[in-house]
């Protein structure tokens, strides 16, 4: 497998050498994998700037709008949405204790974002870890910017920040709902705490980081700049809203803290029914709608690529709707409400990670795949595992995530009506792509949420049960954590 970058470097050296206006060979280089930089460098060439004064770029009003509004979205995703839709699938007994953990683990994670969290995930450091630049957003000002994926365009980077702490957040929301019902309120929170620094943090910066497409002037320029970027991002993996960062990160924790925190008293033996799936497709349809925030807000620009990721987070959404429960119908004879549910929320999580690369059509099928498998996710995958994941975090963010991270490789192809890989360097999409590079590349960015997250979660939950404890007391958890935990009920008898 031949590295993009190796064939970025010989495009941009061969326009620096020749003048040429069309090169032949260039490959995989940056396309609008989402990251930022703390500011964003003058848009001037290197050539004019030994004669005119360097242009600061100036944030757009309708780019700032569209990311605030984008945010807004993505904080409904987690309270009232994933709250609602995960309260909905507990019994009644712990449906307050599950909004309890989705809105105190949300502002948890807010506080330890503005204190450290965006400086070690979005700042130079080195490939794993940012650095201490923002701590306490520190030198933070309404006039600093950070940059977008076209040349010579900013945002405000408080925007940024907030647009970011709002995905930091509903990713350690979503972990919750592997171990909902049995684990103790403050072994929940200082879980949160040590995954989201050592988990969180390191794939976000991972991933995502690079020091933005103003850098990549020639190709000298571009082999400085990709040094300081995140070790996945230098190999050239796409995720353009979370599908490795997000989804396949959270996933594989709860699927960790499943096992380790053990299964629910009287699991396999008794009924654990939805108390509410009413509540439950209230939550569905607020995740719907907030995750437009979530993928077309990963553009960062009111553009059309945020349109693409607007039609695509739509269709593969509805086809994966369509895709489980008709699978449901056939293999259990009839299609339900919760199967809808979930067969959407299983779409909305295998296109995030595509939603920027791939074409319309591609979204569809992406969607069609999802939701079949993430059927299988939460059946026969879930037996063979033989894990308590209480509402199915793995079945459906793993798998989905998964299938969406590998899937993004096949149809991002422009061949198959993909965006391809932008060369910031030529200014063009690259002429070539490799598909099953690219599908290696994304391979080896699942494999390493996997472990990463998976080792972190391992460590994390024993640390806490040596510490506080994990687990409510048997009595406890037949009581219900409503009332064992937090003193009040959902329902009045």
């Amino acid at each position: 497998m031949k590295h993009w970058m190796k064939k970025l470097i010989v495009s941009g050296a061969l326009l620096v050498s020749f003048g040429a206006a069309t090169l032949a060979p260039t490959s995989m280089a940056f396309a609008e994998d989402k990251a930022t930089v703390v500011s964003a460098p003058a848009a001037t060439p290197a050539a004019a700037a030994a004669t005119e004064p360097a242009v600061t770029p100036v944030p757009n009003k309708g780019d700032t709008a569209w990311l605030l509004v984008c945010t807004a979205l993505v904080i409904m995703m987690s309270v009232p949405a994933l709250a609602l839709f995960y309260g909905g699938l507990v019994r009644k007994k712990n449906m307050l204790s599950v909004l309890m953990q989705c809105l105190v683990v949300f502002s948890l994670i807010m506080v330890l974002w503005a204190v450290y969290g965006y400086s070690i995930a979005f700042t130079e450091g080195n490939a794993f870890f940012g650095g201490f630049d923002r701590l306490f957003l520190m030198g933070m000002t309404p006039d600093s910017v950070a940059a977008t994926f076209s040349k010579g365009v900013v945002v405000p980077e408080l925007a940024y920040m907030v647009f970011q702490a709002a995905f930091a957040a509903i990713t350690v929301c979503l972990i919750v709902g592997a171990f909902v019902e049995r684990m103790k309120f403050s072994a929940v929170l200082l879980f949160a705490v040590l995954w989201f620094t050592f988990s969180y943090l390191p794939m976000a910066h991972m991933v995502w980081f690079w020091s933005g497409p103003d850098a990549f002037t020639d190709a000298a320029a571009a082999e400085k700049a990709l040094a300081t970027a995140g070790w996945l991002f230098q190999k050239g993996a796409l995720d353009f809203a979370g599908g490795t960062v997000v989804h396949i990160n959270a996933a594989i924790a709860g699927l960790v803290g499943a096992y380790v925190v053990g299964k629910r008293v009287g699991y396999g033996k008794e009924p654990f029914k939805p108390h509410s799936l009413t509540l439950t497709m209230v939550g569905a349809s607020l995740l719907w709608v907030g995750w437009f925030g979530f993928n077309a807000g990963s553009a960062l620009e009111a553009n059309g690529s945020a349109a693409l990721a607007f039609a695509n987070t739509l269709m593969a959404t509805a086809a994966a709707v369509l895709s489980w429960i008709f699978a449901e119908w056939v293999l259990k004879g009839k299609p339900s409400m919760l199967g809808g549910a979930s067969g959407a929320v299983a779409g909305l999580v295998a296109i995030t990670p595509a939603a920027g690369f791939v074409g319309v059509m591609g979204s569809l099928i992406i969607g069609l795949i999802a939701g079949a498998l993430c059927l299988w996710g939460v059946t026969g995958l879930k037996k063979m595992l033989k894990a308590d994941d209480s509402l199915d975090v793995f079945g459906v963010h793993g798998v989905g995530g998964i299938t969406g991270a590998l899937l993004t490789g096949v149809f991002a192809a422009p061949s198959l009506g993909g965006t391809g890989i932008y060369d910031y360097v030529t200014n063009a999409v690259a002429p070539e792509y490799d598909m099953m590079g690219q599908v290696l590349i994304q391979a080896t960015a699942v494999g390493t949420t996997l472990v990463w997250s998976g080792v972190v979660a391992y460590i994390s939950y024993k640390l806490v049960d040596i510490l506080i404890g994990l687990r409510v007391s048997e009595e406890e958890e037949r009581e219900g954590l409503d009332i064992s935990s937090h003193g009040e009920t959902a329902y009045e008898m």
